[in-house]
């Protein structure tokens, strides 16, 4: 995968919070900020797949406990 560069302006204050979080990780800001980003678009997409699920369920397609004896 190709990597590719994004610039940020960040408040002073964000940055130094930043900072402490990723030191507390013994990770530079930039990991930091691009681990964040990856979980929280795991985050989004296991709820998406849950909600699917649960509509899929709750339509009356399939019981839960089909073939399950």
């Amino acid at each position: 995968m190709a990597s590719r560069v994004l610039s940020m302006r960040i408040d002073g204050d964000l940055l130094d919070r930043l900072q402490a979080h990723a030191a507390k990780r013994g990770m530079s800001v930039q990991d930091y900020i691009v681990r964040t980003l990856i979980r929280d678009d795991f985050d989004e997409r296991l709820k998406a797949s849950v909600d699917e699920t649960e509509q899929f369920y709750t339509a009356g397609y399939v019981s839960p406990s089909a073939g399950i004896r």
